[in-house]
């Protein structure tokens, strides 16, 4: 029997309350942090065409009760290093080509 595909699907309410859903294409854990590499999920065949598939990188952080968050990387440095290391692995993942 095929193995069936069910992608992690993750939800993440906005600054105003807004829920948006996105498939969890990979995870990373660093010394200092961990990442997760999301892509956006759509309802409508429109915005999918008109999406620009890009990926988004949160941080995954936790508050004092245990509470997870995920939150924008503010660093740059931090930013471009942790996109990087996506970059490469999701490439693997997925075998594609940069050019």
């Amino acid at each position: 029997m095929a193995e069936e595909f069910n992608p992690d699907l993750v939800s993440v309410v906005d600054e105003d309350g807004v829920e948006h859903i996105f498939e969890e294409l990979d995870r990373i854990e660093t010394d200092d942090a961990r990442y997760v590499a999301l892509l956006p999920v759509y309802d409508d065949a429109e915005d999918i065409i008109e999406s620009d598939g890009e990926l988004i990188i949160l941080k995954v952080e936790e508050d004092e009760n245990g509470e997870t968050y995920l939150c924008p990387i503010e660093n740059d440095k931090e930013f471009n290093e942790v996109g990087k290391i996506f970059e490469e692995r999701l490439a693997e993942m997925f075998e594609f080509d940069e050019e």
